[in-house]
């Protein structure tokens, strides 16, 4: 009898675990380049990450802003594009674990070019762009947090990823200041990384960078090494 409770607890505890799995699984949006597919050619992959405001149930909240915005009012982006959508009151650099599964799942359902994988992310992801970063350096071929921020003691992890940060001068929502340690901090270890002030902007300075054909450009110039 008692092997028995044993088992059956142990199956429980299973049980417990498979249905907690499950509810980790976010939603998200993908886009396939226009030309795709197109015989055994692999394409980069772009992570984008959305900000607070988008957090939620509805995957329409997701194309307010950024790379999901522009592929729906009908732009082509040379991009395999990810865009997950982070559950209401949970916070992008909680959800690591699933983001890096998330890029698993896709690496196996499409044709990824491992050594052309980006993330980028506005506000609350921003802050995710970096914690991600930090967490898995030698995944991404190049990073572009915008209007964000994170731990400065933990940069140095990925001094070696090309980094392009990206923040409003006049920000009140997430101050410059949270982007600048940040960037002092890369650059006092030696790391690759620009950091691009929009003097007029407030907390909106994603709508510059993504309207932008150079910021595409600068992320496909990397090549993870």
């Amino acid at each position: 009898m008692g092997y028995l409770k044993i088992i059956f607890l142990f199956s429980l505890l299973a049980l417990m675990l498979a249905i907690a799995g499950c509810g980790n699984e976010l939603k998200y949006l993908t886009y396939l380049p226009k030309d795709f597919p197109d015989g055994q050619e692999k394409y980069p992959l772009m992570l984008f990450l959305h900000g607070a405001g988008e957090r939620g149930d509805d995957l329409d909240l997701v194309k307010r802003h950024g790379p999901p915005q522009l592929i729906e009012k009908g732009q082509d982006i040379p991009f395999i594009v990810i865009a997950p959508q982070c559950p209401e009151e949970l916070w992008w650099p909680m959800k690591t674990t699933e983001l890096l599964q998330l890029i698993e799942t896709i690496e196996e359902k499409y044709p990824v070019d491992e050594s052309r994988i980006y993330c980028t992310g506005l506000s609350m992801g921003g802050f995710g762009t970096w914690a991600l970063a930090i967490e898995q350096p030698d995944l991404f071929a190049a990073i572009a947090p915008i209007c964000g921020g994170g731990d400065s003691t933990q940069v140095r992890a990925i001094k070696d990823v090309p980094t392009w940060v990206f923040h409003g001068a006049k920000d009140t929502v997430v101050p410059i200041e949270k982007s600048q340690v940040l960037v002092d901090s890369l650059q006092a270890c030696g790391g690759d990384v620009k950091f691009t002030i929009y003097p007029e902007a407030t907390h909106n300075s994603w709508t510059e960078t993504y309207d932008n054909p150079e910021f595409y450009e600068w992320l496909l110039s990397h090549t993870k090494k």
